[in-house]
């Protein structure tokens, strides 16, 4: 028996007395599947372990059918293995199969090298046939999706300014406004309008306030129902590209210190994709800001809103519990029905693949949106990958979408000017000089002898672009005072390459490095290595809030 429990304290039991292979066979499935729910092991949610089991028992119940059923792991014969592998579907199905089990069994050392050289065969198999959303699907999706919400928020956002008014005494004591007032704040501190148990029913003092007994007229006044949180969920896919489980699990966001105060408030989004356990990128960070109804930060702006109840009373049933996901059950239980849900108190968290069908059904669309629509962000929109290598999102996601591959062919007709370019790109631009003029703008890394007229902005809006892009821009101009601090730049660009996902790397900081490289060669090692002895810590200072996004100009 294996009691698998995970960092969100859900636990799981599996008992390979039930596998019909002999019982040393059974105690060593046993103690490898224990390992790897172990801290540390690779299996770092109950999903995975769960996902694992009903791979592993098949291959169980196939191996106690062949002519010499093996006792052990160190009797499993290359043969046994080669039958395994041919029952198995040529689908990403059976090639998580044969992964899984295959990865599960090499951690035993008494595996055979002829069993390991089996393994070690490559499985073919195609990919599936899960395409993304046409654009007109795309805007249908995102249009249920925001109706539902919005009528979500605009309810929760009346019945709130309500209990302000009521707190403020704005309505004549014991009249329906009055009473309305009082049951919200009874919902606010509790979680539910004052009711009665035995059957669960409004008390009679409040039914004329609440006009109904229904969610949307109790609790829903301040809260979210399980499928207007999948419609927010929906809403944050489409613009994020983020996967459900990652949204799930998302913390509530940070608001960057003075930005909210300025009415252009800047989200810090911590996301976790537990797929990539041991691997650099399990954690992400992203800055969303909300400049506008348009802008990518004003849904996590909504979603604070609609959700703000919610936390209070969270906190106080389990502090431990930091989700933006908040939604109110009808009934309160701890998951019955629902193994691999998180439940406290009144309160569920995210959305599954359940609850996202469930939400489509209700707007009239057939089955959850949500794989599909990270594909359609990732691959047509974004175009980058999502949490994913560079690799993942080339080979699983981009060659088999037929929107990608018509896309791709006036970009292979580009090629060759894109490459120009990209060449000119690296090239360090900005002009030599020994000392500034005195109309020059002084950035974090040059001096501006035009910010009106900027190549990266239209003319007359001033320049917009990232303080990297000066080395690339005619107009910028680098005197002997700059050299100190682009140096150290390049050295902290050298550092950083060392910590983050080439591929990031790559996309973010490359071409300023190039350039950079390229005015050193330029300079001349002497001159370089003189303006590294130079670096002083306001210049230090600049250039790491310069890195972090956080310097202003």
């Amino acid at each position: 028996m294996v009691k698998h429990r995970d960092a969100q304290g859900r636990q799981r039991s599996y008992d390979f007395g039930t596998f019909p292979v002999p019982e040393p066979f059974q105690r060593s499935l046993a103690a490898l599947f224990a390992a790897k729910c172990a801290p540390g092991g690779g299996w770092d949610s109950v999903e995975s372990s769960e996902a694992s089991w009903y791979v592993v028992r098949p291959f169980a119940e196939f191996v106690s059918e062949v002519d010499e059923v093996p006792v052990d792991v160190d009797r499993l014969t290359a043969g046994h293995w080669q039958a395994w592998r041919l029952s198995l579907p040529p689908s990403s199905t059976g090639y998580t199969k044969y992964s899984t089990v295959s990865a599960l069994l090499q951690l035993d050392a008494r595996l055979t090298q002829q069993v390991r050289e089996a393994m070690a065969q490559r499985f073919a198999w195609t990919s599936g046939r899960e395409q993304a959303y046409s654009p007109d699907e795309f805007d249908q999706i995102r249009l249920a999706a925001r109706r539902t919400f919005r009528a979500a928020l605009l309810r929760i956002r009346e019945n709130t300014a309500h209990l302000a008014a009521w707190h403020e005494n704005a309505f004549v004591q014991g009249g329906r406004e009055w009473l309305l007032g009082e049951a919200l704040d009874v919902l606010a501190r509790t979680g539910d309008v004052p009711v009665y148990e035995n059957p669960r029913t409004v008390r009679k003092r409040y039914r004329a306030a609440l006009v109904g007994g229904s969610a949307e007229c109790t609790w829903g006044r301040l809260h979210l129902s399980r499928k207007e949180a999948a419609a927010l969920a929906v809403l944050i896919v489409a613009e994020l590209g983020l996967n459900a489980t990652t949204v799930s699990e998302m913390p509530v966001p940070q608001t960057l210190p003075g930005t909210a105060e300025a009415g252009v408030p800047v989200y810090r989004l911590g996301l976790e994709k537990r797929r990539r356990a041991g691997h650099r990128g399990r954690f992400e960070s992203r800055n969303l800001t909300d400049s506008g109804a348009d802008s990518s930060g004003r849904i996590i702006t909504e979603a604070l809103e609609a959700t703000a109840a919610a936390r209070p009373l969270l906190g106080r049933l389990d502090g431990d519990v930091d989700r933006l996901l908040i939604w109110r059950q009808t009934t309160p239980h701890d998951g019955q029905g629902y193994p691999k849900a998180v439940r406290v108190g009144p309160f569920g968290f995210g959305v599954d693949e359940t609850g996202g069908a469930a939400w489509a059904r209700s707007v009239g669309l057939s089955g959850s949106p949500l794989r599909r629509l990270r594909k359609t962000v990732n691959v047509l929109h974004r175009r980058e990958p999502g949490q994913n290598t560079q690799d993942t999102h080339d080979r699983v996601y981009v060659v088999g979408e037929p929107q990608a591959q018509q896309a791709a062919v006036p970009v292979f007709a580009d090629g060759a000017l894109e490459a120009l370019d990209a060449a000119r790109r690296t090239v360090f631009t900005a002009r030599l000089a020994d000392q500034p003029a005195p109309e020059d703008r002084e950035t974090a890394t040059a001096g501006c002898a035009d910010f009106e007229h900027s190549p990266f902005t239209a003319a007359g809006q001033g320049c917009g672009a990232s303080f990297l892009l000066c080395t690339a821009c005619p107009n910028a101009r680098v005197t002997p005072a700059h050299h100190p601090r682009l140096a150290h730049l390049l050295k902290a660009l050298d550092n950083l390459r060392g910590v983050v996902e080439p591929a990031v790397w790559d996309v973010d900081w490359a071409d300023a490095h190039a350039r950079l490289t390229d005015l050193r060669g330029r300079l001349g090692a002497p001159v370089w290595q003189a303006a590294l002895d130079a670096v002083t810590g306001t210049d230090r200072t600049i250039i790491d809030q310069l890195l972090m996004g956080d310097f202003d100009n």
